[in-house]
């Protein structure tokens, strides 16, 4: 079930990394935010209540609720036209919480591969806090090609795979080629994408509604 929800958490990814590239209006990624967000709440609520108290079930559900309360927030912030400090320091939660999974992943599940997946998530995160929660705008597009790059490598990729049942095949050399990748691209990306735009105005001259619609993760 909860390979399901990353299936479309991909989805969510991508759409507001396009979103973020200028690619897609602010309002219209409103509506899958709001689908995903409730998918990713109600998918671990159902998972812990029939855990019958099983740990290992109830903490991997648990890190579920970091991307349904997320989309829900940005669905609130598109449509509401917030100010985005608040989901920026929301994010700067997540990215810590992620890194903790991340351990636990490594340590506990025994399984690499997610393992570098949450230090994807956290590093994602970490830039939302950055664009939202420290108003760093110029990272605007450099986060939004992040995002949507992980919608597939981290969301829908991993998902379909699961979904086959081919999950474990080469753990190790799969978390290796997805980390080196990750490094790889997101850095190769980031001169590219960080230079001056055209759009001079200083952000303390930019609206609440422009922080914080056309910014979100």
């Amino acid at each position: 079930m909860a390979s399901v929800g990353l299936l479309y958490v991909g989805a969510v990814l991508f759409l507001n990394g396009a979103m973020l590239l200028g690619w897609v209006e602010a309002k219209s990624a409103a509506p899958l935010n709001l689908f995903v967000g409730l998918l990713q709440v109600v998918t671990p609520t159902y998972l812990i209540f029939t855990a019958a108290g099983d740990p290992t079930i109830v903490l991997n559900a648990s890190g579920l609720y970091l991307f349904g309360f997320t989309y829900l927030y940005v669905a609130c912030n598109l449509w509401g036209g917030l100010d985005g400090t608040g989901l920026g320091y929301f994010s700067l939660f997540v990215a810590i919480c992620a890194v903790g999974y991340s351990v636990l992943n490594f340590v506990k599940a025994g399984d690499p591969v997610f393992g570098v997946i949450w230090l994807y998530w956290a590093f994602l995160w970490a830039l939302f806090y950055a664009l939202l929660g420290r108003e760093a705008g110029r990272i605007g597009r450099y986060t939004g090609a992040v995002a949507a790059i992980q919608g597939w490598v981290t969301g829908a990729i991993p998902a379909f795979v699961l979904l086959n049942g081919w999950w474990g095949y080469s753990a190790g050399w799969t978390a290796i080629g997805l980390a080196v990748f990750g490094v790889v691209v997101f850095g190769l990306l980031y001169p590219r994408l960080t230079r001056p735009s055209a759009d001079t105005t200083p952000p303390t001259e930019r609206t609440p509604q422009d922080r914080g619609a056309a910014v979100s993760p």
